[in-house]
């Protein structure tokens, strides 16, 4: 086992078996994005989480936010419960956070499946980063909510609600937004992993959410193209999986996971 680092970041574990590391998403966090499928997950792997700076109980951060710290910190709570390997789980902006521990760690690493994911913006999805992060600093909560709902559900489950409905999931999405937004929205602006996926030799699974309004499919196959070996798998969803199709998210992640360790 490597030396272990300090680990400030918040950190949960739950179940027992192999291990499985979770990334979570920009102005998200363990409990939010991974909360519904939590179960499933942990009744074959030890899953350790982290909550980025500003998410969860883990404090604002005190300078920008770096990919390679977020990786860092995760490795280190798989240290601090005694894990020599493990498999990463990342979504959204914790899919890049994931290719970096596997970058830096390589030797640790048994699997990958990364969930709307990407390894850069394109000029639309930068814009929607923009708003949201200018939104957030602004103050302006309510309307980043409801600009969110639009931003992250798939056309037909946002069309499935009336106004009054959104208004109402909105009002509540304002009052959790966790302090750490700008920072994380901030990084996934300025995240550009391409240059290293070439060396990633995991096993990886692209969960490719193809009805993503934010991370379009096509930058979620543009990563997985550029990943030596890496599988999809399509899920009918918006960015938001664990709300709009749990069951399927969990049994897309686990069946990979399993067939990897059937394998070896």
């Amino acid at each position: 086992m490597t030396n272990a680092i300090p680990a400030p970041y918040a950190h949960t574990v739950h179940g027992s078996g192999p291990g499985l590391l979770l990334a979570h998403g920009a102005g998200g966090g363990i409990a939010a994005n991974f909360g519904p499928i939590m179960d499933g997950l942990a009744a074959r792997h030890t899953v350790i989480g982290v909550d980025y700076p500003g998410s969860g109980t883990t404090p604002a951060p005190a300078a920008p936010l770096e990919l390679d710290d977020l990786a860092d910190q995760l490795v280190a709570a798989a240290d601090a419960e005694g894990l020599d390997t493990f498999a990463v789980c990342g979504y959204s902006l914790g899919g890049s956070v994931a290719l970096r521990v596997a970058a830096r760690h390589p030797q640790r690493i048994t699997a990958l499946v990364l969930s709307a994911a990407f390894a850069r913006l394109d000029t639309r999805t930068e814009l929607a980063a923009a708003i949201w992060q200018q939104l957030y600093d602004a103050g302006q909560h309510l309307i980043l909510a409801q600009y969110l709902a639009q931003l992250t559900l798939s056309a037909p489950v946002l069309n499935s609600l009336t106004p009054a409905q959104v208004h109402a999931a909105a009002e509540q999405t304002a009052s959790q937004l966790p302090p750490g937004t700008s920072d994380q929205v901030g990084l996934v602006r300025r995240t550009d992993i391409r240059d290293g996926l070439a060396a990633i030799t995991a096993p990886t699974l692209v969960v490719v959410t193809t009805d993503d309004p934010l991370i379009p499919a096509a930058l979620q196959y543009e990563l997985a193209a550029a990943i030596p070996g890496a599988q999809t798998a399509e899920l009918a969803t918006g960015h938001l999986p664990f709300l709009e199709q749990p069951k399927q998210w969990l049994e897309t992640i686990t069946g990979f996971l399993a067939k990897q360790y059937d394998t070896r």
